[in-house]
């Protein structure tokens, strides 16, 4: 494989495009809604109208409306349909013509499309996952050429570090940083791994990509790998994706048929490997040394640290970790330059961040956001508000590691610093909104069952932390509790925070102590000995 050969597929593949496309989403929200049944229909429909060579019905992956699935986009139209079913298909195929079909259209002028940039899902929707020459006619792979041909390893991190990306994976910690201490690390063999591990609740952010846009994560570890000076890789996927294991195993095929991966890369002395394997949904495999433990064959349990992966990681080989939306984000960084992607968000927090928006919300579905965008322009004008009349009440960002955002800090700004501020984090992008009927004792109980299940038992606070905040809010919550309870909670809180020997200990408290600070009155409206209780009662 050389540049040429690039070209020449892109052409052949840009040559082959027809009048008019249906892009039909087939990731798995609108596949769940039958949407492949949907392609099967416009396929007929176009058979029947004898236009196969006028029209083309491609399975992309997500349009990223989720609740207005199953989403179908027609080309040059710039127009997409919501809610469609297999019915429906002779009716878009008539609408080619001119005709106006009885499908809901979504509008692409609102808030929700227009205020996504898009960068990690700039090929979202618009790729076939399944067709590696769909992705390189998109410029795919052409990063990693340049990176080989043209750069040499210290370049690449020069360039990754000069961009300002943070690692998307939840702590934010500088990628070329990371890069860096994996490079210099002298070993004869180093490793890097795609952390493909996303657990939490409401997150479907890197199963979206994985599904919508697999050859962009290769083409990143790919990238990285030259630049640490690794030879092996691997991605670690859980087994509840199964069509993103499916999409993957694929795009590592077709890579390896096309010389992309193995040895001599684009003709250079690089060669490079990868391999998936498949976590069986332990929350706490997403913690890097759980992660690595897991890959070698060993029960999934965190290790103190240091030694950092980095230095001392799989099968005690240095080791670079990094997640699905952070590996994304290398080839249009290497494409565009660092300074095209440092102009994007605040000073500190570059660039953009992908969302799955959730919860009590109008609009939800997948988003793109430049960093620093606030959550009021997120909540509520991206996602609508809150429906039937209702008003939101809280945003919880960042799964059971995050905090609750109460209505009244909707103006702070999406970025690492302004929400820890707040006791949440930005974690790997989920965001799930309540409205005013939410109890946020209830919320916070639900996350500490949350990690209570998922802790792996190994140090005591986490073990048995977790166990008694659990029982401390189920008594808050049936109206048992008293003063004392709510301080031993809060004392609590900060000992499991504190002594934690991993991220889901030492974050686990994290909801209970978002919500004391800005919900305190209803846990003290919950208390037996609390005048607000004892009004009630009698």
């Amino acid at each position: 494989m050389v540049l040429e050969d690039l070209v020449k597929i892109k052409e052949r593949y840009l040559a082959q495009r027809k009048k008019f496309t249906f892009r039909v989403c087939l990731a798995a929200g609108c596949v769940s809604a039958n949407s492949e049944a949907v392609k099967e229909a416009l396929e007929k429909a176009v058979a029947e109208a004898g236009l196969q060579n006028d029209v083309e019905v491609r399975g992309v992956g997500c349009l990223k409306l989720c609740c207005g699935g199953p989403l179908v986009a027609v080309d040059p139209l710039n127009v997409i349909y919501q809610k469609v079913t297999p019915a429906d298909a002779p009716a878009l195929v008539a609408a080619l013509n001119g005709a106006e079909p009885p499908v809901a259209k979504v509008d692409l002028a609102h808030p929700y499309f227009a205020k996504q940039l898009n960068v990690v899902l700039e090929n979202s929707g618009i790729v076939d996952p399944d067709d590696i020459e769909s992705y390189i006619a998109h410029e795919g792979y052409r990063a990693l050429r340049d990176a080989l041909r043209e750069l040499s390893p210290a370049d690449v991190i020069a360039i990754v570090t000069k961009s300002g990306l943070r690692g998307r994976g939840g702590a934010g910690y500088p990628t070329g940083l990371k890069w860096a201490t994996v490079a210099k690390t002298k070993s004869a063999r180093k490793f890097v791994i795609c952390n493909a591990d996303e657990g939490d609740p409401g997150a479907f952010m890197d199963r979206s990509v994985l599904e919508s846009d697999p050859h962009r994560v290769i083409e990143g570890m790919i990238i990285a790998a030259y630049a640490v000076g690794a030879e092996q890789g691997y991605i670690y996927v859980r087994a509840e994706y199964p069509l993103a294991i499916k999409r993957l195993q694929n795009a590592i095929r077709q890579a390896r048929q096309l010389g992309l991966l193995g040895s001599g890369i684009f003709e250079s002395p690089f060669s490079f490997n990868i391999e998936i394997r498949i976590g069986a949904g332990a929350f706490v495999c997403g913690e890097e040394t759980a992660l690595i433990a897991s890959i070698a064959g060993r029960r999934g349990r965190p290790r103190p640290r240091p030694p950092y992966p980095a230095e001392y990681g799989l099968f005690g080989h240095p080791t670079l970790i990094n997640n699905v939306e952070t590996f994304a984000n290398i080839p249009p960084i290497i494409r565009n330059g660092p300074e095209w992607f440092a102009r994007i968000g605040t000073e500190k927090s570059k660039g953009t961040k992908v969302f799955a928006l959730a919860g009590q919300v109008k609009h939800t579905g997948l988003i793109e956001v430049p960093m620093g965008i606030t959550l009021r322009e997120i909540v509520e004008e991206m996602g609508g508000g809150a429906p039937d009349g209702k008003r939101v009440k809280a945003v919880q960002t960042g799964g059971p590691s995050g905090g609750c955002v109460p209505a009244s800090e909707l103006d702070t700004p999406v970025d690492y610093e302004s929400l820890t501020r707040l006791g949440s984090i930005m974690g790997s992008g989920g965001m799930i909104v309540m409205d005013e009927t939410t109890r946020m004792v209830d919320v916070a109980r639900f996350f500490v069952e949350f990690c209570m299940d998922e802790s792996c038992g190994k140090c005591a606070p986490c073990r048995a932390g977790t166990v008694q905040m659990y029982n401390l809010l189920t008594k808050i919550r049936d109206g048992r509790a008293t003063l004392q309870d709510l301080q031993t909670l809060e004392e609590l809180c900060e000992v499991v925070k504190n002594t934690s020997l991993c991220g889901l200990g030492q974050t686990a408290p994290n909801p209970v102590l978002s919500t004391l600070r800005f919900f305190r009155d209803e846990y003290l409206a919950l208390l037996k000995d609390h005048p607000a209780q004892q009004h009630q009662s009698a």
